[in-house]
């Protein structure tokens, strides 16, 4: 059934709204606003033009905010708009974009057959990344649920997103002058983001109140994500908390906000009308919306047995984690106080409630395990890789009472990334020159890059160098910002255009700063590291950014550690770190570095799709053989990182990074200054030839999404 519309006064696009090359009148403030509200301009070159045109250092300041800029342009800004020519033949050809990006007919409408067109998938997860300017997300859960909401549209799949409305999101990270992490949070005004009140809400039983929760729109393309907010004055305090913050508070307040996720979720696709045959659990935050479906099955008039049948039937489950800390687990009484009265709906005892969260059933003090309800009512699970996928069997033995492996029905879809989002606008003219991609209306068996390996060396290495200097400039300007938000001595903002070199070897490492990622381990042996760097005839430099979880004290330490390390002498200069990590930042350096570097503890990186990112814009990756990587690699587009395993955490520590500083002293650099007369390094172009061709359809959402329908979507349509 189709999804119900957003309520807006909002006029369509229309590519016929003005005159190309003809003066506005009137700054186009409607216009505008409807263009910024569908956030298809994330993607769109031609609508993320028209936004930073109106005001380009005020669009920076604003994290690249349209609404926010629109709101603080000066009078004098918006009478110059209003009759420039240029901007207007710019807003024309973006609505045009739009319109034509609406009326094309997706894959989806060209591929579905028979009962495949009535299917409908309502998709769950607890954040979404889909701009730097929306505090929907912390990290690569979020950043991999967005792309896949991207590719959803872009592809025409039916697909409604439930998420939540953070009214402070995810924390601000910001560095102490020591290099520790001072945890900061923004409200932001919902005026200032392109939300839509739908004028439904919900009232969701949690514990022993009635907590009410709005819901708003957010429109993604064809794809609309409904957000749940309980931060309103109808709510007490305690209940309005539940959507302030992103992973914050302690065990009790994470069961109550993955029950409005859950729960709340799934009555407000009832509220709204939307009647899905495919649930999708992205992660198992929201594992308790099949259990409100198997209540209401129940409710309905099915046996118990009957209803699980039903339920698991429709139900897909993606896990992310291979690290038992990242699957949530509530003590028995926790659970209790709030799930208890489930029991009751579904006709069971407590013990056997409590039994669909236990890997051992008749273990009474085993904890409720979240990812352990996900497993039970969900038919098709899988991991995010396939080296994933066989950890995920070996943790979950437990859980369907398996002697091996192969019994636990578990398998794997291998993300992948959205590649518009992730694709450097200074790169679209060479991909025009030479790949000529047709984005719109493109399907998963478009691959646009299988004839790579025939580009000139020379031109492609001028591309790799045009990304590398841009990103050198914006680098220069982010740090110099960070130094003076410091107040740091002005010599250190005079180093970076003397010393940060736009054409030296630049390494990139990124991501969420666990301890498990291993951030630290380039320094284990500092003089080794030190020689590499400042080799005058082969310079490297390294820049690193991410963000710790605002509890994780080991991982935060890491990112001071990092920090220090950038302002000794041997590293100044030669090492960097960037704070506050997000989409903006994300897309900077997987652009603009020519190496990706991964070393995770094997095999605790689930997937890892940061690595999928710098080959579109002709990086390449060197990565400990995990997560996506094992996959990906086929000895001619990257690197390894060592190969062997150890038992002891300090031997694996030791081989591993001599195992980075091997490959780095005599592969990688050699292979980068290894030039010819005219200065291209040809083995390094001909590897990102490779790894453009091995890689960047592969790896894509649009192919992650093919392998969903044909996996998961289709099997459990046509099962519910």
């Amino acid at each position: 059934m189709a999804t119900r519309r957003p309520r807006s006064s909002a006029r369509r696009p229309s590519s016929r709204s003005a005159r190309p090359g003809k003066p506005l009148g009137s700054f186009p403030e409607e216009r505008l606003h409807t263009l910024a509200r569908d956030l298809w301009w994330t993607w769109s070159p031609t609508g993320r033009r028209v936004f930073e045109a109106l005001d380009p250092p005020l669009w920076r300041a604003t994290n690249h905010n349209p609404f926010k800029t629109i709101s603080h342009l000066s009078a004098e800004r918006r009478r110059t708009i209003a009759g420039d020519t240029n901007f207007a033949r710019a807003l024309a050809q973006a609505e045009a974009d739009h319109a034509d990006y609406h009326r094309t007919r997706p894959w989806y409408a060209r591929t579905a057959t028979g009962k495949q067109k009535r299917m409908h998938i309502a998709y769950f997860c607890m954040e979404y990344g889909l701009h730097e300017h929306l505090p929907l997300y912390s990290g690569g859960l979020g950043i991999l649920a967005a792309d896949h909401l991207k590719s959803a549209s872009d592809l025409g799949i039916p697909l409604t997103a439930i998420g939540m409305l953070w009214r402070e999101g995810y924390y601000r990270q910001e560095l102490e002058t020591d290099g520790s992490t001072r945890v900061v949070y923004e409200r932001y005004e919902w005026d200032d983001l392109p939300i839509v009140d739908t004028g439904a809400s919900i009232t969701v039983r949690i514990g022993r109140a009635d907590v009410i929760a709005k819901i708003w729109c957010l429109q993604v393309g064809r794809v609309p994500l409904y957000l749940l907010d309980c931060d309103h004055e109808a709510n007490p305090p305690k209940a309005r908390e539940l959507t302030r913050r992103l992973y914050s508070g302690d065990n009790e307040h994470r069961i109550r906000q993955e029950v409005l996720l859950g729960v709340g979720g799934y009555l407000a696709m009832q509220e709204l009308g939307i009647e899905p045959t495919v649930l999708h659990l992205n992660e198992g935050h929201a594992a308790f919306a099949p259990l409100e479906e198997l209540a209401q099955q129940v409710e309905a008039g099915y046996s118990y047995d009957e209803a699980v049948e039903i339920v698991r039937a429709g139900s897909v489950f993606t896990t992310h984690t291979p690290v038992p800390a990242g699957n949530d687990r509530f003590d028995p009484k926790l659970f209790n106080k709030y799930m208890r009265s489930y029991g009751e709906r579904l006709g069971l005892t407590n013990r056997q409630l409590l039994a669909l969260g236990r890997e051992d059933e008749t273990d009474t003090t085993e904890s409720f395990c979240m990812t352990v309800l996900a497993l039970k009512l969900a038919e098709h699970c899988n991991g995010v890789a396939e080296l994933h996928g066989e950890t995920s069997r070996t943790m979950w033995m437990k859980t369907f009472d398996a002697t091996t492996p192969d019994e636990v029905p578990i398998g794997h879809v291998t993300n992948g990334i959205h590649v518009e989002t992730w694709l450097s606008d200074d790169a679209r003219p060479f991909y025009d020159r030479h790949f000529k991609p047709k984005w719109n209306g493109a399907g998963p068996e478009d691959d646009w890059w299988k004839n790579a390996r025939s580009i000139p060396p020379r031109e492609i290495w001028a591309l790799r160098n045009r990304l590398r200097r841009k990103f050198v400039s914006e680098l220069r300007t982010r740090m110099r910002d960070q130094y003076q938000y410091h107040t740091m001595d002005p010599s250190n903002i005079i180093d970076l255009y003397e010393q940060l070199d736009e054409n030296a070897l630049t390494i990139g490492f990124a991501r969420r700063f666990a301890t498990y990622k291993r951030a630290i381990l380039m320094f284990h042996d500092e003089a080794r590291l030190a020689r590499l760097l400042h080799n005058p005839k082969c310079p490297v430099q390294i820049v690193f950014s991410g963000k710790a979880h605002p509890r994780d004290l080991d991982g935060q330490e890491f990112v001071r550690r990092v920090w220090k390390f950038s302002q000794k002498p041997a590293f100044k200069g030669k090492v960097f770190f960037v704070q506050n990590y997000d989409c903006a930042v994300g897309r900077m350096l997987t652009s603009g570095v020519d190496l990706w570097l991964n070393n995770p503890i094997r095999p605790m990186e689930a997937s890892g799709t940061s690595g999928m990112k710098p080959p579109l814009n002709a990086g390449l990756n060197c990565s400990i053989l995990d997560g996506w990587w094992p996959e990906g690699y086929n000895g001619r587009n990257g690197w390894t990182i060592g190969g062997e395993q150890f038992r002891s955490e300090r031997a694996q520590l030791r081989y591993d990074a001599d195992a980075l500083y091997e490959v780095l002293e005599t592969e990688v650099v050699p292979c980068f200054y290894d030039r010819g007369r005219d200065g291209v390094p040809r083995r390094w172009c001909s590897m990102i030839g490779e790894s453009w061709r091995s890689i960047c359809a592969e790896f894509s959402t649009h192919r992650m999404l093919r392998d969903y329908c044909e996996r998961s979507y289709w099997p459990a349509h046509e099962s519910s």
